[in-house]
């Protein structure tokens, strides 16, 4: 199995944890908690493969990583229903999603020979519209819109990593754990230290114009 293989699968797997998990918050039934789960898993590649004009999609090329994402959903259910989770295992396992699929996405973009610039942007379009699609269907502000998060911004600055490294002519496989280690961290970061964006906010502008 190519590195490119294993990082998608990885990937789906991961993102269907989330989902899972996202569903199971909102006690969905078991169809409810496969559909999140697997639109989360598919939906970054998704619109990263409809926006790169790659006909078909991944996941209908590949039927495994439909299976892979099921079978993710799955075992999260069964997992949980004898095993209390870890309060934050939602927001670790989406982190490592992020960073699987954010570089993906890149690699992929990549081979598809458009620019440095467009290659962040596949690669961040990859790691976080899966999420989007898991929030909004959860009836939930997605967490790339959620004040302060460093989520995107996680998925941009991995990319731009890889984007640099790559053409410096580093190895590709130490290239990609490498940006992988920069998405994750920032998230895992941010996660643990409650680290945050600068706030704007108009209210603050008007409380001190007031003063």
């Amino acid at each position: 199995m190519s590195l490119q293989y294993a990082l998608d699968y990885a990937g789906v797997a991961v993102c269907a944890v989330s989902g899972a998990l996202a569903a199971g918050r909102r006690s969905l039934d078991l169809l409810g908690v496969v559909v999140i789960a697997t639109v989360t898993a598919i939906g970054g590649g998704t619109l990263r493969d409809l926006l790169l004009d790659r006909h078909p999609v991944f996941w209908i090329a590949n039927t495994g990583y439909l299976t892979a994402a099921i079978a993710a959903a799955l075992f999260t259910l069964v997992y949980v229903r004898f095993f209390r989770p870890p309060e934050r295992l939602l927001l670790v396992a989406d982190a490592f999603g992020l960073a699987l699929f954010t570089i993906s996405g890149a690699r992929i973009a990549q081979q598809a020979g458009v620019d440095g610039v467009i290659v962040v942007v596949m690669g961040t379009v990859t790691g976080v519209f899966g999420g989007v699609l898991r929030d909004v269907l959860c009836a939930e502000i997605p967490m790339i819109l959620r004040k302060g998060h460093i989520y995107a911004t996680a998925a941009i600055a991995g990319a731009a990593v890889f984007v640099l490294l790559d053409r410096y002519g580093l190895d590709r496989e130490i290239v990609t754990l490498s940006s992988m280690a920069v998405v994750a961290g920032l998230r895992l970061s941010a996660i643990v230290w409650n680290l945050q964006l600068p706030v704007f906010s108009l209210a603050d502008h008007g409380r001190h114009g007031e003063n």
